[in-house]
């Protein structure tokens, strides 16, 4: 095992982005989610 803190990200991201995007995903699935389900009970 090598020291973490010696280790560096072969990838670069910006991890507030990264985590932005991740909620923005999310609340996009459950508010398609409860679209359907207020359509299937509208009709």
């Amino acid at each position: 095992m090598t020291d973490p803190r010696l280790h560096t990200n072969e990838e670069p991201r910006n991890d507030f982005m990264d985590v932005a995007m991740g909620f923005a995903v999310t609340f996009g699935i459950f508010f398609l989610m409860a679209l359907v389900a207020t359509i299937i009970t509208l009709f």
